[in-house]
């Protein structure tokens, strides 16, 4: 058992990493159903909080079937961290988050995400103020350092422990990469093996097979894997990474059956939480990971993206169930879109 704080998590968690503009409450459930323990909000702007922007506070809705979940916010103003902290509290989620990795140039700017990096005490501050303002466990997510000359992460892990967070999850790349080359986990096994280190240490970063991440696991030590990219579009690659790490073997592909069925379950989920309208609207960019890997599919894509009922997507749903019957793709790693890429999916 793997504990953050008093929740009690399996051995080897899996965790659903903060991704804008894909990490709704419809595409969580869907997650959490194919086997994710600890679920995490889009990140939420601390400014946007204090001003009541409404697209901010819609991010705070969590859902029973979703628990546990943290919420994920990030700023480079301690007043702000602090008192967005306040308001996250007040939604009750199990745990808050602080996101000291996000590489995009809009959030950089700002002196948040990973702009932090470049700045270790301001860090510890920002760390401190939402440490003192909330009653919940707060976790921080962050990366290897800036840039390949200031790979400061052993540092930062000992100094936000130090500053009172209770688990940390380390992307395997600096800001300067953004999310090319390969991921460098062997500063994240360092972290881990750090004798001061006591609070729980995730691995993220191109962890997209069981195979892979088992033999991640196994080699750097850490206590569970942060998923992100990997799952969208392909929510099953938890359940297929527990089912391997039980019997050493792989779970067979889901076929057009049960794909149909998770986007109707993803549209359903979305349809509550919006209103038809917008529900179907951003349901759009889903379907091309869902049912990537099918031959021809382009037709019926098009037609996905292009209803504006339920019913008329059920009824196209229906047809593509039909048309690809016994038909199971090769794994095809989805959402690496540049669209993706560019809002902070890590």
């Amino acid at each position: 058992m793997i504990k953050i704080a008093n929740i009690e998590l399996p051995d080897s968690p899996l965790l659903l990493a903060p991704m804008e503009d894909v990490s709704d409450p419809p595409f969580r459930a869907v997650c959490k159903l194919n086997g994710a323990d600890l679920l995490y909000t889009e990140f939420i702007s601390s400014e946007g909080l204090i001003r009541d922007a409404i697209k901010s506070r819609q991010k705070l809705d969590i859902f029973d079937e979703e628990r546990p979940v943290g919420i994920q916010i990030f700023g480079g103003d301690e007043e702000a961290m602090a008192m967005s902290a306040r308001i996250v509290d007040a939604t009750n989620p199990e745990l808050v988050d602080i996101n000291f990795g996000c590489p995009v140039k809009k959030v950089v700017t700002k002196g948040a995400g990973a702009a932090v990096l470049k700045d270790v005490e301001m860090m510890v501050r920002l760390t401190k103020a939402v440490v003192r303002s909330t009653n919940k466990p707060v976790t921080v997510k962050t990366r290897l350092g800036w840039d390949e000359e200031s790979k400061n992460i052993e540092e930062v892990a000992e100094r936000l422990q130090d500053a009172g967070i209770t688990a940390l999850s380390v992307h395997g790349r600096t800001r300067s990469q953004m999310y090319k080359g390969e991921a460098d986990w062997t500063l994240i096994a360092k972290v881990k093996n750090n004798p001061r280190i006591h609070i729980p240490i995730f691995g993220n970063g191109d962890i997209d097979s069981p195979q892979k991440a088992w033999e991640y696991k196994n080699r750097y030590g850490v206590d569970g894997l942060m998923i992100g990219r990997a799952a969208i579009g392909y929510p099953w690659i938890f359940n297929e990474i527990k089912h391997y790490f039980a019997n050493k073997t792989l779970l067979p592909a889901p076929g057009i059956r049960e794909r149909v069925e998770i986007i109707r379950q993803h549209l359903s989920g979305s349809v509550k939480w919006k209103g038809e309208v917008l529900g179907i609207l951003e349901m759009r960019r889903h379907y091309t990971n869902y049912l990537k890997g099918f031959p021809h599919i382009k037709e019926f894509r098009n037609q996905l993206v292009n209803l504006k009922t339920v019913e008329e997507i059920e009824f196209i749903l229906k047809e593509i169930a039909q048309r690809y019957e016994g038909f199971v793709p090769e794994r095809v790693m989805a959402g690496f879109s540049g669209a993706y890429v560019e809002s902070c999916a890590v």
